[in-house]
């Protein structure tokens, strides 16, 4: 089944325009050449995308099974972390306020302080079956996984802690709020890249319709109808500066289809 899906309206960024998007109902309906997303939190959508699926209702689910639990790669982050607080189920409490769907969440190894959404992975489900947590390359803000995401089986520990979702949710409360990415760009090892970008003067640089954030530089915010051109040029405008006057190549968070 295809649907067609408005950009502008769909992605968190609110940038792009109407495409056509394969709804992947079963395993065995995973489309060649094909890119996955999921919530359109962290994508910027150009004029010429790549072919585009996502997947269907049959992958939001979650499964408790003993010491294990089992999440359909379309679950919504907040649905994980009100399963979490209602089981008394720890290590979720980061999820609260941040968006996206476990697929999207796995393959950028979402986090925050210093947790991440793989620490408890234990598998994940794949066109090739079940793969173990090994067979990837989790970094900071990375994976390694290129197949799709189907779903995934985390070990689980007892005691949410309340007080530290309250702690996740004020740390959360001080990022700007409108139309963005969240993070644009990783954090250098060792430094943070709004830093950076504040000290080379790009922040609350305008192009068009795109500004990186007077209240956080490293969030590029939509804050007058952008367009993919504007925010690609603020973006390389930062990468330019920041390697002009630190040598540092900032990696995009965002990722540019």
């Amino acid at each position: 089944m295809k649907k067609l899906i408005d950009f502008s309206k769909f992605s968190s960024v609110k940038i792009g325009g109407v495409c056509e998007v394969f709804v992947i109902e079963n395993e065995s309906e995973i489309p060649q050449n094909c890119v996955i997303i999921g919530g359109a939190n962290n994508i910027l959508l150009s004029p010429n995308p790549p072919k585009l699926a996502m997947l269907g209702s049959k992958f939001d689910y979650i499964n408790l099974n003993g010491e294990i639990l089992e999440i359909g790669a379309k679950t919504k982050s907040g649905k994980i972390y009100n399963f979490a607080k209602s089981n008394d189920i720890a290590n979720y409490e980061f999820l609260k306020n941040i968006p996206g769907t476990l697929g999207g969440l796995i393959k950028m190894n979402a986090g925050l302080l210093g947790l991440s959404i793989s620490d408890n992975l234990l598998e994940i489900l794949t066109p090739n079956g079940w793969l173990g947590r090994e067979n990837f390359a989790f970094s900071y803000r990375y994976s390694g996984i290129e197949c799709a995401i189907l779903a995934a089986r985390f070990k689980i520990s007892n005691g949410f802690s309340l007080s530290a979702s309250n702690e996740f949710e004020n740390k959360r409360k001080n990022q700007p709020s409108g139309a963005s990415f969240g993070s644009c760009f990783t954090n250098p090892k060792g430094d943070f890249a709004g830093r950076l970008i504040e000290t080379v003067g790009l922040k609350g640089h305008i192009i068009g319709g795109a500004k990186f954030s007077e209240k956080h530089a490293n969030f590029l915010i939509n804050f007058n109808n952008a367009t993919f051109n504007d925010a690609i040029n603020l973006i390389n405008l930062a990468k330019l500066r920041v390697f002009e006057n630190f040598g540092i190549n900032l990696q995009t968070e965002v990722v540019i289809l």
